[in-house]
């Protein structure tokens, strides 16, 4: 006996298991459904939008390796509020004692861990008035003031870097006016302090502020990741109930029969538990990402459901009892399904391999979630189709649709099969013709965006309409984070969220280590130029220097006496100066950015607000050459872009491999159960054309890789194989019987074709329902899902029948002598 005669051998054994024993393979599914619920309880839920991304990347470890060498390091961007004041005029006397009852309603709350707060509305007080240091005595110094003093003592000020920078770019000093303003709120925090505790913080602000006349917003990550765990909830709320009724509709359609529509949805409902249990009971952490878990499922599910119910309506229009239409039906779908639910897995576990964690998570769920849709619905479904049809017959109870989809006479079977009979004239023509187009769309697409930035897992600023319009419980949260995004974006010279770092080893005690520090910075890169008449504008040892030095004369006169050239930089006794420093009370700014070996510091430069992820890191990497000592350029933005190169890769790595592992798989299938290899290409080339198609449409529509896009390429090759896997072995099963190709490609588009044509609606639109999502990251993935399988059910109706003939025609070049028939 054959290797395909044995495997067909154990598919028909478990076919008699479920055919004949159906009331003890339900019984078993149950208890199993039991088990996989308890597991529900256990699924966390990961509200970090970005952190879990950066894990285990060589960009971040780097940075975490720079940080451990300093103290206090980047305090701005993780134990920091920003306090952001719109308006006609900021700097008005009303508008800055706003800001400081804010503050002073902030430090009166010891839980709120004030440390220190710098704004315009404190440098204005503390320029009134020296020995206001604290926020109470500061905003009595302003109420007390006039507005002629305010105005004067703004333009005073325009000079001060501290005071500039903190306003919008239409700052005027002789009006004394600008439209907003940002004041950074530094807090005191204990070891062990996590980012859920940043986050009650930053929303008890965030109130604080609502709570005052005017428009101050609270901004920070502590709020963006509140409002990124909001996220999960209201989109899951809003596409859930959608993907269902829309299931529901289809399904009724497709079913017909109240009875099975309720055995499709146990189905699909048992996928979901199992599915979920498992993530409980494997510690895999439920995101923004997962959401799609459940919606390609589904669409998995229904597309087995129907075809498993309208195959068995096949038989038993025919004439024959249930047992037996089951028998037929399940002997002829379930290698299918296997072939199916195999070459998904190796779409959806592609994945895997991804660098990226989450990623890799979506991969190991998704496939695992496939399996499980195998088991059920390829197990399940029938023995409880069978048990309740036996239930029917036992107590007369009518059956309301039992046809299938399609026939050859039907108006929707001569539709399907119109391009079988297009392409018999000229199959050849049709293939050159699709694979052309196929590869201009590809190359097209090759030039498709890839990004990773916060704003693609939060709401954006405007919502649709049928989102703000949505009646509770659907009513999504509010979400002001894209919006404060745009505001820092367009009224600020300068990201007030991001900067690139720069790691500077070398022996920092040597003459002129301090020039050679600076001197770079007189000629930057485009997007770090943004300092006065195209300079950087760096913080570093030099700036901390040159501050005390202004603050303390006795210090500045140490620098002044090493400093030969007058720039403000010394060059020598760089130790004693440095002694002097980390001694002062600017010692502790001053080992932000330099060791206490002197032997490393580090550069934190501000970028302009309209360069872009990529521009800056390239930037910034460029720049690093620049400089005398060894310096790498690292950082948040550095790590964002070092995710965005791994998703490419991932995309690219996981649709290669995808490709790779299932052409071998249907080539090793065919060969082995039909002895008939080239099928399994054949098999893939629609599968090839519908996913160039997908990458043309994704540059044509702006959309980009994203964290959840990028796995959209080997997803759809796993989930658009089933179309062309479901096609080409009906083909086999009726070519096997007639030897003739193109009335078996007819009987498969007339009798599987419907099935898919019903599959494919359900599916699109299933998974099209998740554009509905508040986010970018998920709407644009639905989108995408939709046109990926309606690309898949598209070219499996119209590539598959002039390859299956161009098969026929020269598979007898393919075989071996003898064997003329079986390639």
């Amino acid at each position: 006996m054959s290797l395909g005669e044995r495997i067909e051998a154990a598919m028909r054994r478990l076919n008699g298991v479920i055919v004949d024993h159906p009331r003890q393979v339900i019984a078993v599914f149950l208890v199993m459904t039991v088990v996989f619920t308890a597991g529900i309880g256990l699924v966390t839920t990961d509200t970090e939008a970005t952190d879990s991304f950066t894990e285990g990347l060589e960009e971040q470890e780097a940075l975490d390796a720079v940080n451990a060498e300093f103290e206090d390091p980047f305090a701005a961007d993780s134990e920091s509020t920003q306090l952001i004041h719109t308006g006609g005029n900021v700097l008005t006397k009303e508008a800055l004692v706003r800001d400081l009852r804010v503050l002073e309603r902030i430090e009166s709350r010891s839980d709120l861990r004030l440390e220190t707060a710098n704004g315009p509305a404190t440098v204005v007080a503390q320029t009134l008035d020296p020995s206001a240091t604290s926020i109470s005595d500061q905003r009595r110094v302003v109420e007390s003031a006039t507005n002629t003093e305010i105005r004067a003592t703004v333009r005073e000020l325009q000079d001060n870097q501290r005071f500039s920078r903190s306003l919008s770019t239409d700052f005027n000093p002789t009006s004394a006016s600008a439209s907003a303003s940002i004041t950074v709120v530094s807090h005191d925090v204990p070891a062990g302090f996590t980012s859920n505790d940043l986050t009650a913080i930053q929303t008890e602000i965030r109130t604080i502020a609502e709570e005052q006349p005017g428009d101050i917003r609270a901004f920070g990550s502590g709020i963006t990741s509140a409002e990124t765990a909001q996220v999960i909830g209201d989109s899951l709320t809003i596409v859930m109930p959608v993907v269902v009724v829309l299931l529901l509709l289809f399904l009724i359609v497709a079913y017909r029969d109240p009875i099975d529509l309720s055995l499709g949805l146990l189905s699909l409902l048992m996928t979901v538990i199992w599915t979920f249990g498992f993530l409980g009971y494997s510690g895999i952490p439920f995101n923004q990402q997962m959401i799609s878990v459940p919606v390609l499922l589904l669409a998995v599910g229904v597309d087995f459901g129907i075809h498993i119910i309208n195959r068995y309506r096949e038989e038993t229009v025919k004439g024959y009892s249930p047992i037996e239409a089951m028998r037929t039906a399940n002997n002829q779908l379930i290698i299918a399904f296997v072939i199916v639910t195999v070459t998904t897995v190796f779409g959806f576990g592609a994945n895997i391999i991804s660098d990226l964690a989450p990623i890799r998570n979506l991969g190991l769920a998704s496939s695992v979630g496939i399996i499980f849709t195998f088991l059920i619905f390829g197990i399940f479904l029938p023995a409880a189709k069978l048990e309740v049809d036996s239930f029917r017959d036992r107590y007369g109870l009518p059956e309301f649709n039992s046809k299938p989809i399609s026939s050859e006479d039907s108006a929707l079977g001569k539709l399907l099969s119109f391009p079988a009979r297009a392409s018999q004239y000229a199959p050849v023509v049709f293939v050159i013709v699709l694979l052309l187009s196929g590869g201009v769309a590809a190359a097209y697409g090759s030039s498709v965006d890839t990004s990773f930035e916060t704003e693609d897992f939060l709401p954006p600023e405007e919502q649709p309409d049928y989102v703000t319009a949505l009646p509770e419980p659907f009513a999504p949260g509010e979400y002001t984070t894209a919006a404060t995004i745009n505001l820092l974006e367009d009224r600020f010279a300068t990201s007030q969220d991001q900067s690139v770092k720069l790691y500077v080893e070398g022996n920092f005690e040597e003459d002129h280590a301090l020039t050679a520090l600076a001197e770079p910075n007189s000629n930057p890169p485009d997007s770090l130029a943004v300092g006065d008449g195209g300079a950087a504008r760096p913080q570093s040892i030099v700036t901390v220097i040159q501050s005390y030095a202004d603050q303390n004369p006795r210090f500045g006169a140490l620098v002044a006496r090493n400093d030969r050239n007058g720039d403000g930089i010394p060059e020598h006794n760089l130790d004693r100066i440095y002694d002097e420093l980390f001694a002062s009370p600017a010692g502790d700014r001053a080992a932000q950015y330099l060791t206490p070996d002197r032997g490393s510091a580090q550069v934190s430069y501000a970028i302009k607000s309209d360069a872009t992820q990529a521009e800056a890191a390239v930037d910034a990497r460029s720049f690093a050459d620049d400089f005398r000592f060894d310096a790498t350029a690292t950082g948040q933005l550095l790590v964002f872009d070092a995710v965005t190169d791994v998703i490419f890769q991932s995309a690219i790595q996981g649709m290669l491999l995808a490709v790779g592992l299932t052409a071998l798989f249907l080539v090793i299938a065919y060969a082995v159960l039909e002895r008939k290899p080239m099928l399994g290409i054949v098999n893939v080339f629609p599968i090839l054309i519908a996913i160039a198609f997908l990458i043309g449409t994704m540059r044509f529509l702006g959309m980009s890789l994203n964290a959840l896009t990028a796995t959209i390429l080997s997803i759809s090759i796993g989930l658009g194989i089933a179309y062309s896997v479901h096609a080409t072995h009906r083909f086999i099963d009726e070519f096997n019987e007639s030897s003739d190709a193109y009335d078996a490609m007819l009987s498969t588009l007339t009798g599987t074709g419907g099935a898919l044509l019903g599959s494919m609606l359900t599916t699109s639109l299933g998974t099209g329902a998740l554009a509905l999502a508040i986010t970018p990251v998920l709407g644009d993935f639905g989108l995408l899902m939709a046109l990926s399988v309606l690309y898949s059910f598209v070219f499996t109706v119209v590539a598959l029948p002039p390859a299956v003939l161009l098969w026929e025609r020269y598979r007898g070049l393919w075989s071996t002598p003898g064997t003329s028939t079986t390639a």
